[in-house]
């Protein structure tokens, strides 16, 4: 079995490589070819992380070929299948991984995801010409069915899946008396969504809570986790592959898509910051254009995105608040 991807652009440089040498790391959604969960899985791999867990559910060959392909590299990957949906099949894996490791996991890149094939929210499909009252009823009621099961399950894997991640292994690491570092794969769509993936886009926005409850209800122990998410623009993978010559679509956020190596190395760069100036935050990553790096090349950069609420006071609801006896 072997994979179809070249696994040799993704070894970090030695001054990246620092932020996941040693490490114990586990990484959901990282078996499937061309994906970014792989991308991330091969450059722990090759850059000196202690294990690797490449985690995958329905794409097991892709998963087994990237634990081969790792392993021929030198590194130390080993495969986990798991319906991050289902809390019995998270809870499964438990015991697996940690004999795998010798210890739970210190980072965890939540990365499972998936997209729907794209719909107009709040809108039904445009009207046929030649078609019967009855014929557009039961093809809009049948569209609007599809669209909303592709949401849901949208929803399903990225929100349940991460919860139940952090749940299990967040636990498992304060038990063991260790640490755990957690990433949050997040894109810009959660703060400035595109057309056509409602679910995707919304999905995407609860990550980000994520972090901050989980400091609340460790209390204590907060400091022993650090939690983030990252917000990714348009990464070429399986998902994108189809509009990567499709200004119209990444245009505003880049000159062009980036590459799975390149994204991955960025997030690395992150993570080797101090914790102190990861947990809690939002971090977007930003593409511009580098003509002294050739017609194509791009500089990667980094910005917080800061989601802190306002709250305002409305003037006419203070004037006019409704008053209630106790009882």
């Amino acid at each position: 079995m072997s994979t179809t991807v070249d696994p040799t652009p993704f070894k970090l440089p030695a001054d990246l490589a620092g932020a996941v040498a040693g490490r114990r790391v586990f990484i959901t959604g990282s078996g499937k070819h061309h994906g970014l969960g792989q991308a991330f899985a091969f450059s722990a791999g090759l850059s000196g992380a202690a294990s690797v867990a490449v985690h995958f559910h329905a794409s097991y060959e892709d998963g087994l070929a990237t634990v081969d392909a790792i392993n021929a590299a030198g590194g130390n990957a080993f495969p986990v299948q798991a319906d991050v949906t289902n809390p019995r099949d998270v809870w499964a894996i438990r015991s697996y991984v940690i004999n795998k490791m010798g210890a739970p996991p210190d980072l965890l890149i939540c990365n499972s995801g998936r997209s729907e094939d794209g719909y107009v929210f709040g809108k039904a499909p445009r009207e046929k010409g030649d078609e019967s009252s009855a014929g557009r009823r039961a093809r809009v009621r049948q569209a609007f069915v599809k669209n909303l099961e592709q949401s849901r399950d949208v929803i399903d894997t990225k929100l349940d899946g991460f919860m139940a991640m952090t749940h299990l292994f967040a636990s498992e690491a304060l038990h063991a008396g260790g640490e755990l570092t957690i990433v949050y794969i997040s894109s810009r769509q959660a703060h400035d969504p595109g057309a056509g993936v409602p679910g995707y886009c919304a999905a995407n926005w609860a990550v980000l809570s994520l972090p901050k409850i989980l400091r609340t209800n460790l209390g204590k122990d907060a400091a022993k986790v650090t939690a983030f998410s990252v917000g990714y623009p348009f990464v070429r993978t399986a998902m994108t592959e189809a509009y990567v010559d499709n200004a119209k679509v990444f245009g505003r956020w880049q000159p062009r898509m980036l590459e799975p190596e390149e994204a991955s190395a960025a997030l690395f760069q992150l993570i080797g910051r101090p914790a102190a100036e990861l947990a809690e935050r939002f971090f977007q990553l930003e593409v511009g254009p580098a003509p002294d790096a050739g017609e194509r090349g791009v500089a990667l950069s980094w910005s917080e995105v800061r989601l802190d609420p306002v709250i305002t006071p409305l003037p006419w609801s203070q004037e006019g608040a409704l008053r209630y006896p106790g009882k």
